[in-house]
């Protein structure tokens, strides 16, 4: 063997044997930029949520038979938005570009990704803020790496890093957002998975400090649950129990969500046509079931607070569900994590009315756990994500609900990018 086919052999063999070679300016670098898109990503959120909010102060106010007429209106103006800047994608991009795509994201329909959400959401659409700013934050993650020239790998880690900073800012928990940004994807190879954690990390505490800075929106749970007494084993079997009620709402909510597509898909109608079509039906379930207008974050603490009768509660259920389904498919922008979770928490309120004298606070967060595991396929951020939001810090019911709605899922995810096959 000559000198040249020797030096190969030695340098295969320790690329095999040694992947992951340590240099600490590359390492510091990269460091640098998660950091950085972890401060844009707190920023941009902070922004985008001082407007929202001031936007559904003002258009709340909208009551009656106003609603319908409001949010048909904005319907109609948040597809021409979308006609003529672009049509900004949803979740399944994302999955589908960070998966296959080398990890762009592709942030020049951003302006029409803002300023549609923004009118969908704040006129009473049943999704939240979580998906517009995964987009445009892992977006500009995205667009720094170009800027600076990165390539490979390195690019996919501030795509996912700035999806981990936005997840972060909203739901108020490094942790979680940051599992979620990655489960969300459902890597399928435990390498990907593990390279792609410190970017993530490093983004999500630069983002929560910012966006806590500019918001004041304080930190502690977001919702405040019953009192949960001293846990004890069995309550690991009634969490699993709890959470069969909540998968049954993740299977419905799947089988709506699919049939509201199709439909939609069938009379192929132009996107201002079709998201105004959407506001429409979705005012008028607002108008006779108000407690299912917008994205829950403030509907579920209504939902804690007061005593609902049981045909109520169902009533409820039934109507978020169509509402977020009719948000979604119609065109209308929007994450629907948060609103599945007050899916949950109202399937949970129906079980504790049917079978009064258990444990509320478990019921809850069971059902809650168990209908997001099932529909996003996030069982680990998902425990992780609960147990911040409602204080609940006991995090082994909350484990085994969600690891119950993931395995009791449907085959076929809602998410089709998450099958693994490239689009």
């Amino acid at each position: 063997m000559n000198f040249t086919l020797k030096r190969k052999a030695v340098t295969l063999r320790n690329q095999i044997n040694y992947p992951l070679q340590f240099n600490p300016f590359v390492f510091s670098k990269l460091f640098f930029f998660w950091a950085l898109i972890g401060i844009v990503g707190g920023v941009i959120a902070s922004g985008y949520w001082i407007v929202l909010e001031s936007m559904m102060h003002y258009l709340s106010q909208v009551q009656g038979l106003y609603v319908i007429l409001l949010m048909g209106g904005a319907g109609f103006l948040a597809g021409l938005i979308i006609h003529f800047l672009g049509d900004p994608g949803e979740m399944d991009l994302i999955v589908n570009n960070i998966r296959f795509k080398g990890g762009r994201l592709e942030p020049r329909n951003n302006p029409s990704m803002i300023l549609s959400s923004l009118l969908c959401i704040s006129s009473g659409g049943s999704a939240g803020p979580e998906a517009p700013l995964v987009q445009v934050v892992g977006s500009t993650g995205s667009w720094l790496a170009k800027k600076f020239k990165f390539k490979g790998e390195d690019v996919r880690s501030l795509s996912i890093a700035g999806m981990a900073a936005a997840f972060t800012a909203l739901f108020g928990a490094p942790l979680g957002g940051s599992l979620f940004a990655l489960e969300i994807l459902h890597h399928k190879h435990v390498v990907e998975y593990y390279h792609a954690l410190i970017p993530a990390f490093v983004a999500s505490c630069s983002s929560f400090v910012v966006f806590i800075l500019l918001t004041h929106i304080g930190i502690g749970p977001t919702w405040v649950f019953p009192v949960y007494s001293t846990p004890e084993l069995n309550d690991v079997f009634y969490a699993m129990l709890y959470a069969l009620a909540g998968t049954a709402a993740g299977w419905l909510f799947i089988f709506t969500i699919r049939q509201c597509r199709a439909i939609f898909k069938s009379i192929k109608l132009p996107i201002y046509a079709s998201m105004t079509l959407g506001g429409l039906i979705i005012g008028a379930i607002a108008y006779f079931v108000p407690l299912s207008r917008y994205f829950s974050h403030d509907e579920l603490s209504v939902l804690l607070e007061q005593e609902f009768t049981l045909q109520f509660l169902v009533v409820l259920m039934l109507a978020k569900i169509l509402a977020i389904a009719f948000t979604v498919t119609s065109g209308w922008r929007g994450g629907f994590i948060i609103p599945l979770f007050f899916v949950g928490a109202t399937v949970g309120m129906i079980v504790n009315a049917a079978f009064p004298g258990q444990n509320v606070a478990l019921i809850l967060v069971s059902c809650m756990a168990a209908i997001n595991a099932c529909v996003t396929r996030t069982p680990i951020s998902t425990t992780i994500l609960l147990a911040t939001l409602t204080g609940f810090h006991h995090f082994v019911p909350i484990m085994f609900a969600s690891l119950t709605g993931f395995f009791l899922a449907p085959k076929t995810p809602l998410i089709n990018a998450q099958l693994g096959v490239k689009e």
